[in-house]
């Protein structure tokens, strides 16, 4: 049984946490902080920060203990609607065997980030039933450019009820805009890349690729079966390192059972192009009869949508056509 935690609305307490990488990491800067709580302020919600956000140690990171308590300390307090995170990283596995599952069960509220929180944001879902949220971090409400088109998806699916259509992004950029918020190349974007048509309707199961692949075997890994794949990497992933990874979900017990997969952007860095992507998707002989997509605008690169794990979304490729909506988040 699902739960969806409630919408947004004016008034609603925010708080920030780091169950990755610190507030505390040097780019980082005053200038981003400050756009970013100026946002949230035009949103009309309360922000806080969790005790230990700015805690730092030798790995960019805090303690297990740290992490542990701020995200139970969300979840216990009844003025915090929104539960976001400062930003990604390589550890937030590192929580799951240590999270009170009852306590966060028995207060649904939203978790909302991505990259390394994919491993967070799965692991609850699985474990607890409460839909979570791929979506922008504290971090990415700082950026100062190209940032409406990521702000408009946050609104469809945190403070909305209705079902929304996914459209692509006119434009997206792969800088590094944390510490120059000014010089930025923006690409026209092409659009979905069509690589099988079909239709399907399923639950919403992913995020980062090869973070996802960190719960295979484990009991923290969501039930793949009647499910739509939303998958993406970042830069430090390359072809085939991307396909393997694919392969090793392909291997996942229920597979057989996925109904569909939508593909995020890949960074630039990862040399995946349309081509490649084809050539992966159709080398393996369990996708052949799924409606496949890519170039959807969610992954490392600016802007993202926002979307429910867990919830539903309904994909439709017909005639080198695609409507990708959301319809429960």
């Amino acid at each position: 049984m699902i739960m969806i935690p409630p919408k947004l609305k004016s008034g609603d307490g925010v708080r920030v946490i780091s169950p990755a990488r610190s507030l505390a990491m040097p780019w980082i800067n005053e200038e981003l902080k400050e756009k970013a709580i100026q946002r949230f302020n035009e949103l009309s919600l309360n922000l806080s920060f969790a005790e230990h956000v700015n805690e730092i140690n030798d790995f960019s990171s805090s303690s297990i203990q740290s992490r542990v308590s701020d995200l139970h300390e969300a979840f216990s307090d009844k003025s915090i609607q929104l539960v976001i995170t400062v930003i990604g990283g390589f550890n937030s596995n590192q929580l799951l065997r240590y999270l009170d599952y009852e306590l966060i069960k028995a207060n649904p509220k939203i978790l909302c980030g991505y990259s390394d929180i994919t491993a967070l944001a799965n692991a609850v879902y699985a474990k607890t039933g409460l839909v979570t949220y791929s979506g922008p971090h504290f971090f990415s409400f700082g950026d100062k450019l190209g940032f409406d088109f990521t702000l408009e998806y946050f609104k469809k699916c945190l403070f909305e009820e209705k079902p929304f259509e996914i459209k692509p992004s006119p434009k997206w950029s792969d800088d590094k805009w944390a510490n120059d918020q000014i010089n930025r190349n923006f690409t026209k974007n092409d659009g979905f890349w069509i690589i099988n048509e079909g239709e399907a309707e399923g639950k919403i199961i992913g995020g980062n690729q090869c973070t996802l692949n960190l719960l295979h075997g484990t009991e923290y890994m969501p039930d793949i079966q009647e499910s739509i794949l939303f998958i993406e990497d970042d830069y430090e992933a390359h072809v085939a390192t991307i396909d393997r990874d694919l392969q090793s979900t392909i291997h996942q017990p229920g597979f057989e059972k996925v109904r569909a997969v939508v593909f995020g952007r890949f960074q630039p860095a990862t040399k995946m192009t349309r081509e490649f992507l084809t050539k992966i998707v159709k080398s393996k002989k369990e996708l052949n009869p799924l409606p496949v997509i890519g170039n959807v605008d969610f992954g490392h690169t600016t802007p993202i949508i926002t979307f429910p794990i867990g919830g539903t979304a309904k994909l439709l490729v017909h005639n080198n056509e695609v409507i990708l909506e959301i319809i429960k988040h």
